[in-house]
């Protein structure tokens, strides 16, 4: 089965890792759109959007930016995208836990369910500061990298 990662959760934890690796200094959104090579009227809007959501903080001015609002290894991947796109997997948009079939197919939510909770499992133990000390190998027990 795909998981789809969509563009928006994407190129909204590429934004964080750049915020990350540059803290404490600012980054504005043409250095996102330039580095990570993202549309910069996209980057603007990943940038606030994060902003609203609380992960990063903007300062206003010709010498503004954004940078995150909490150290990268306090930022959590799962989070970020639960914030971003709603819960991991969805049958017909309802969450797993909304499901009910009868007969043969009664227990199938508990599948869905299950994967739901493997995604939860990887995402909700990586943080931006694992990601950037390298690839992120095993998160079964929340040791990443």
């Amino acid at each position: 089965m795909p998981v789809h990662i969509s563009a928006k959760v994407d190129y909204a934890v590429r934004a964080l890792l750049l915020l990350a690796e540059r803290a404490p200094d600012l980054v504005t959104a043409e250095a996102l759109s330039t580095e990570q090579d993202l549309p910069r009227e996209y980057a603007e809007q990943i940038l606030t959007e994060l902003r609203k959501l609380g992960y990063v903080v903007s300062k206003r001015g010709a010498r503004g930016g954004f940078h995150l609002a909490r150290p990268a290894d306090e930022v959590l991947v799962g989070p970020v995208v639960a914030a971003l796109e709603g819960p991991f997997v969805t049958v017909r948009a309802a969450p797993p836990d909304r499901l009910e079939y009868r007969g043969v197919a009664q227990h199938l939510p508990t599948l869905w369910g299950a994967i739901d909770e493997t995604l939860h499992g990887v995402l909700d133990h990586v943080t931006l500061a694992d990601l950037l000390a390298g690839p992120v190998l095993d998160v079964r027990e929340g040791a990443a990298g």
